[in-house]
């Protein structure tokens, strides 16, 4: 089955806190308060919907979201307050020069080849207008670097069991792993999944290389400096005029 389905859904949601919602949502509150640019902001891989729901019905943000999600599922479980459309991230849905801006969290644009991270992010470049911003989330490659295995199993509070193994090559920089979540009612959910980490200088490459220029690297959601202690890596990027 595929690992961002049912599987990932079920076994994510108990780990995110009302707590840790609530800041990554004055993150990107922050992040894109002072964007001047006219137009739409896409919660790109929204799930079900826990930052667009927030950000589209207060703050500074509010009426400006939109989700984009393929996982059916998630998409019928999702919070209420925001429109969503259901697609593919490796086809984005949307008119040149549509967007003001565009957002992506836990390294949802990372888990394709690397060939279809430039594509993606070149569409995601045609999409937004000149100034548009786009924020990514993901974990420090030196942070995984340093700990390149790890397993664990868990109950989770509705009696399900948890269980999981991955393996980070440092050359090739992907995190491999395996996750299969036993239901109460025996159903058994299992899948792969593998996810691109990139060092730093070459996530910035990236970026500028399909369009982009830096605006600013957060190791944390205060906007500390990062670093290889850092459980957080947040660039924001600015699309290039011309």
């Amino acid at each position: 089955m595929s690992f961002f389905g049912e599987l990932y859904l079920r076994s994510t949601l108990p780990f995110l806190s009302e707590e840790t919602t609530a800041k990554e949502v004055a993150y990107l509150a922050r992040s894109f308060q002072d964007l001047t640019v006219p137009g739409p902001i896409v919660d790109l891989g929204c799930g079900h919907g826990r930052h667009a729901a927030r950000l589209n019905t207060s703050g500074p943000l509010s009426g400006r979201i939109i989700g984009l999600e393929l996982d059916a599922l998630s998409l019928a479980e999702r919070l209420p307050g925001f429109p969503v459309v259901r697609a593919d991230l490796r086809s984005l849905p949307f008119r040149a020069a549509s967007l003001a801006g565009a957002y992506a969290w836990y390294s949802t644009l990372f888990v394709f080849s690397d060939e279809e991270h430039v594509e993606l992010l070149r569409d995601l470049a045609r999409c937004l207008r000149p100034g548009g911003r786009l924020v990514l989330h993901t974990v420090p490659y030196e942070r995984l670097a340093s700990q390149p295995e790890a397993s664990f199993s868990t109950y989770l509070p509705d009696g399900s069991l948890l269980e999981e193994e991955s393996r980070f090559d440092a050359a090739r920089g992907r995190d491999k792993g395996s996750r299969r979540l036993t239901l109460p009612d025996g159903r058994v959910l299992s899948g792969q999944y593998a996810i691109r980490y990139y060092p730093l200088a070459d996530l910035i490459q990236l970026l500028e290389f399909t369009g982009f220029s830096i605006r600013w690297v957060h190791g944390g959601l205060e906007g500390e400096q990062p670093s290889a202690a850092s459980t957080d890596l947040i660039v924001g990027a600015e699309l290039r005029h011309g």
